[in-house]
């Protein structure tokens, strides 16, 4: 009886979903072409963005100042901010406020919310027949920091505190304040995450934590807030940045560039140039997408994932964490590390700015 309950329940979901399937994508092609015929214009909008002094958040500020928008710059790195903020004027931006601030401290949230809605309020002042007379139109939470390590290697867990409070917290506190702003303007919300919230990546624990974390605040919060903020989840692969450069966390807390731990990690997979992926990410949010995949082709990793989990676990730790049979165990001693070490992988793989370990310090 109860098997046959089961058969009975299951033909049931079947048949509803042959019947909502179609719609539903018919839904999907409607609003992916209306936005792509009609995008957002973004020319006059405020628009914050954090960690925007270098890697994804620099370019996402240079793709948002092509397009004519107010830009508020959040990092924590001022001399490299105040030069980012340059040339995003140089690019066509109207206006650019920089401003220093660690997004892991709620009252330095508070502050540039706080400083962001005064000086755009007073600057449009001037502009009082423009379109519209918000002060916060786009908030893009995007500062990240790496690490690399497996989790029985640490001796303390309280070295990463740092590292959840930036990846988590850091979209936490700025949403918050920002929503009754970007409510009064129908804004938007841009959550940077990573691919690692749903693909295993090995050595990653607790980078892979913070961002599956982001994934589901802002699924939970965009079925809180309906329609008053619209939010697009930004799912990167690999792109050129200063965590694709080796910059990370050890065992011990510390802060360091290894490219060897980099490549270990990261094997042969093909890296993504900023302003590539910065664009792509703009065009889509400003045609209204919920999610933005970028590179495109991680969509296929996705469905791995919920088709054969095991076999994407599996060959994750073959690339990321075993060791190459004959080989001396080490941290680097992984078939990721040997393939992108085979003559022209990286060279092909690799944009060449991820050659240097330099990266800014100011």
């Amino acid at each position: 009886m109860a098997m046959g309950s089961s058969r009975l329940v299951g033909a049931a979901l079947m048949a509803q979903l042959a019947l909502i399937l179609p719609a539903y994508y018919v839904y999907k092609l409607t609003t992916y072409l209306l936005g792509a015929a009609f995008p957002d214009d973004v020319a006059g909008n405020v628009v914050l963005i954090t960690g925007a002094s270098s890697g994804i958040g620099e370019h996402l500020a240079y793709e948002y100042a092509k397009r004519g928008a107010y830009l508020a710059l959040v990092t924590r790195r001022e001399t490299s901010l105040r030069e980012v903020g340059d040339a995003a004027l140089g690019l066509g931006s109207p206006g650019v406020l920089v401003l220093p601030a660690d997004v892991s401290k709620p009252q330095e949230c508070q502050k540039f919310i706080d400083d962001t809605v005064r000086y755009f309020g007073r600057l449009k002042l001037v502009y009082i027949f423009w379109h519209h007379a918000y002060h916060l139109d786009h908030l893009v939470n995007n500062a990240s920091i790496s690490q690399v390590c497996k989790f029985d290697e640490i001796q303390d867990v309280n070295h990463f505190r740092t590292l959840m409070d930036t990846n988590f917290w850091g979209h936490v506190y700025p949403t918050r304040l920002a929503i009754p702003h970007l409510k009064r303007s129908h804004g938007r919300i841009i959550g940077v995450t990573s691919n690692s919230s749903y693909i295993f990546i090995g050595r990653n624990t607790f980078y892979n934590a913070s961002k599956a974390a982001a994934v589901s605040f802002y699924d939970t919060l965009r079925m809180e807030l309906g329609g008053d903020v619209r939010i697009t989840e930004v799912v990167p692969g690999v792109v050129e940045s200063e965590i694709t450069k080796g910059k990370m966390l050890t065992k011990d807390g510390e802060t360091k560039v290894d490219q060897d731990e980099r490549d270990a990690i990261l094997g042969p997979t093909p890296a993504e140039r900023a302003g590539d992926f910065a664009r792509a990410v703009v065009r889509d949010v400003c045609r209204g997408a919920r999610y933005v995949v970028e590179p495109r082709w991680y969509t296929g990793v996705y469905l791995l994932r919920v088709c054969f989990p095991e076999a994407l676990a599996w060959s994750s730790r073959l690339l990321t964490v075993g060791g190459v049979v004959g080989a001396a165990a080490s941290t680097t001693d992984t078939l990721g590390k040997w393939l992108v070490d085979l003559p022209g992988v990286r060279r092909v793989a690799r944009p060449p700015s991820l050659s240097s370990p330099e990266i800014k310090d100011q």
